[in-house]
């Protein structure tokens, strides 16, 4: 539908990144697909062993199901920090009077900051001794009796790695809804409040709808990335205690690296690849079938 010219300028506008995201990106899950079919240490020569790293995988290894179900329990919590968050704040701010750009600033902070800054600082938030910030605000409202080594307690472990990573990204999703928000028709609220429509119902009928493509795209955005959580987990626990806090991203590293097992990592690499793809298509189907 282009001229030829600009068709032709797309092209060779579109060619250069094209050829770097296949380099950077779709290459290294082909090697990794490949590698999958192999058993290899690293050192030795390589030995096609075809889907048996896929029937280990399924079949005889319960880390990594353990693995895979932390990794699902680390992705809800995410989500709901994340986007629950964002919607919130960015629904006040569009109703603040001043001083947005000071809290859109505070907000965002944490998703500039080095993950090594922030796992170290939430290491200090959760120490029971010396008592850390946590312990200590139970302690002062009176709740002494919930202090915890929250990192080494099996029955916290797990949320306490998933708060960080939340808290890191509501800021910049809170901008992406935000910026969506505000270009709701002011006109289309204020008839609804004049019909005597309740501040839910002037959101879930007339903010949402308008707000759906960006939300989804958010949604998508923190699903994959919480998927992909790898630095503040490993940081903090290591998979510890025990593989209560192991996900999918930190099992494939250790074995990759720790037990040289590239076949076998390259395997779980393949699935987490896919697991994405999935997840990806279920919020796109749901969004499909919410329009319809």
């Amino acid at each position: 539908m282009l001229p030829r010219r600009s068709g032709l300028s797309v092209v060779v506008f579109l060619v250069p990144p094209l050829l770097l995201y296949g380099a950077a990106v779709l290459l290294p899950i082909v090697q990794s697909l490949v590698l999958s079919l192999f058993s290899w240490d690293g050192i030795t020569d390589l030995v096609f062993v075809g889907v048996d790293n896929y029937i280990k995988m399924f079949t005889r290894d319960d880390v990594f199901w353990t693995a895979f179900g932390n990794a699902l329990g680390y992705l809800a919590i995410c989500l709901v920090l994340q986007l629950g968050g964002a919607l919130a704040v960015a629904g006040l701010l569009t109703a603040l009077p001043r001083a947005r750009e000071l809290v859109k600033t505070l907000y965002l902070l944490p998703a500039v900051i080095s993950t090594v800054a922030i796992a170290f600082l939430f290491v200090r938030i959760y120490s029971l001794e010396p008592v850390g910030l946590l312990n200590q605000l139970l302690a002062f409202v009176g709740l002494e009796g919930l202090q915890t080594a929250w990192l080494s307690n099996v029955q916290t472990v797990l949320v306490a790695v998933s708060i960080p990573e939340g808290w890191r990204f509501t800021g910049l999703y809170m901008l992406i809804i935000y910026a969506a928000l505000l270009a709701v028709p002011k006109e289309l609220e204020e008839a609804a409040r004049l019909d005597g429509a309740s501040w839910w119902q002037t959101f879930w009928r007339i903010r949402f709808p308008y707000i759906r493509p960006v939300w989804i795209t958010t949604t998508v955005m923190a699903t994959t990335f919480a998927l992909r959580g790898f630095d503040i987990p490993y940081l903090l626990t290591n998979g510890g205690p025990g593989q209560s806090s192991e996900l999918l991203t930190t099992y494939m590293y250790k074995t990759a690296f720790v037990h040289t097992d590239y076949g076998y990592a390259s395997a779980i690499s393949v699935f987490i690849v896919i697991e994405c793809l999935v997840a990806v298509g279920l919020i796109f189907l749901l969004l499909r079938r919410k329009d319809a």
